[in-house]
């Protein structure tokens, strides 16, 4: 590609760089990869890349005073730095010490993408063609296609990812996806929910236990751990598990080594981790309800599930499906039970929508679903609950707005962006306004 762009992707993680270097090279870019600040400050000199991203924690020199060292030699460089908190005073800092841009990890891929074309002035690049969707998976909305996206592009590493989003907007299924394009869909998907663990079971659930570990353990068990040897251990609700077996799942997942219950022998594990929570863990964190060692660790990357009501164009694509699973014949939708779906809110989203629709299929007797086939909160269209997401915009923008959006966004200037009615851009050059006010 003759007009292909370089980006330098300075992290001193072997997992995140292979991430990222997948990431941006399925976005048509060339990448060149740097595991210390050092090693960064010898490429910009002798070989100057088109961007750097750049991590702020690194091993010797930081990754703030290389930015310091790239802004002597390279001025117009462009440099995005990765902070390890969603901390917004910190948007403002990085951009008085030099900084063309910032991101919050967990990156938010598509964050990221915007980002980086943002700073090159060049069209947002987006990945290739999709593997082929599986039959229950129903992306017709560009929300969806959005989260597919990274999905494909995340799948190929071995980095833990957390999914987060409401209950019943459809985590398991996309857990379930990234073992699908992985390199280790031969092996298994154990799929552990720990909000349904017993407490003082959890741990031997988890990681096994010998015989004789405990009264009743009258045969060794292998655990959840050693069932996923080789492939994908999905622990779903992960903001459930207790305090006092978090330290233990985080030595596992640093070390691949685990002892299981009543045991003194060591057990090797070779497991990528794919968690889920409807919870906020960051909040849960500062409340000392979740350790935040474990949150990081987790959290390489976050896959963020919309709800229902945000991808309203997946709708009727996913009650058609419904209904052609559920009735076991030819059926169809009226125009009125369509209308009726689209102006629910669906507080349940995707689950809820399936039960509807299963409903609708046992009422109806023909082959045309009414919309009194349909529950009546969802049938009659003017008790459904106002859409949420029809927030007002806002038209002036202040300082204390700003700050307190990204706060809510964590950090996410995409979203804070969205939120606020205004375009990155314009958040952007109001973020140098602050900083000038200081």
């Amino acid at each position: 590609m003759p007009n292909e762009k370089t980006l330098l992707i300075v992290d001193d993680e072997a997992s995140q760089r292979k991430l990222l270097a997948g990431f941006l090279t399925d976005c048509g870019f060339a990448t060149r990869l740097a595991d210390s600040g050092e090693e960064a400050l010898k490429i910009v000199t002798n070989s100057p890349p088109d961007l750097v991203l750049l991590d702020v924690r690194l091993p010797g020199i930081s990754g703030i005073e290389a930015l310091g060292k790239i802004r002597e030699t390279s001025p117009t460089l462009p440099v995005l730095l990765i902070t390890a908190h969603a901390d917004v005073h910190q948007a403002v800092d990085s951009i008085k010490r030099g900084a063309d841009d910032y991101l919050a990890k967990p990156i938010d891929l598509e964050e990221l993408r915007t980002a980086i074309s943002d700073l090159l002035a060049q069209p947002t690049a987006h990945p290739g063609d999709l593997p082929p969707l599986p039959d229950n998976i129903v992306a017709a909305s560009g929300a969806m296609k959005s989260v597919l996206q990274t999905v494909a592009a995340v799948a190929v590493s071995d980095a833990p990812i957390l999914i987060t989003g409401e209950s019943g907007s459809g985590k398991e299924v996309i857990a379930d996806l990234l073992h699908r394009w992985s390199d280790r869909a031969s092996g298994p998907l154990v799929i552990a929910n720990c909000g349904a663990l017993t407490e003082t079971l959890t741990e031997s659930e988890l990681f096994g236990h010998a015989s004789g570990a405990f009264t009743g353990a009258s045969h060794a068990r292998e655990g959840y751990f050693r069932s996923a040897d080789g492939g994908t251990l999905f622990l779903d609700e992960i903001g459930e598990l207790p305090l006092s077996l978090q330290p233990k799942l985080l030595r596992v997942l640093e070390s691949g080594h685990m002892q299981p219950v009543g045991s003194d022998q060591s057990v090797n594990v070779d497991v990528r981790l794919v968690a889920a929570t409807h919870r906020d863990l960051e909040s849960a964190v500062q409340k000392s309800e979740f350790r935040d060692d474990l949150f990081y660790r987790i959290n390489v990357v976050e896959l963020r599930v919309p709800p229902l009501r945000d991808r309203r164009d997946d709708i009727a694509p996913l009650a058609k499906a419904f209904a052609s699973g559920f009735a076991h014949r030819p059926v169809r939708l009226s125009p009125q039970t369509t209308q009726c779906l689209l102006s629910y809110s669906w507080p349940g989203n995707v689950r809820e929508l399936r039960n509807a629709i299963q409903r609708a299929c046992l009422m109806c007797r023909g082959d045309l679903v009414m919309p009194q086939h349909l529950p009546p909160k969802i049938a009659n269209p003017h008790a459904s609950e106002s859409d949420p997401s029809d927030g007002q915009r806002l038209s002036q923008v202040e300082r204390a707005t700003i700050l307190a959006t990204l706060d809510e966004c964590q950090g996410n200037r995409t979203r804070a962006a969205e939120k606020l009615g205004i375009s990155r851009r314009g958040l952007i050059n109001k973020l140098r306004s602050i900083e000038k006010e200081h």
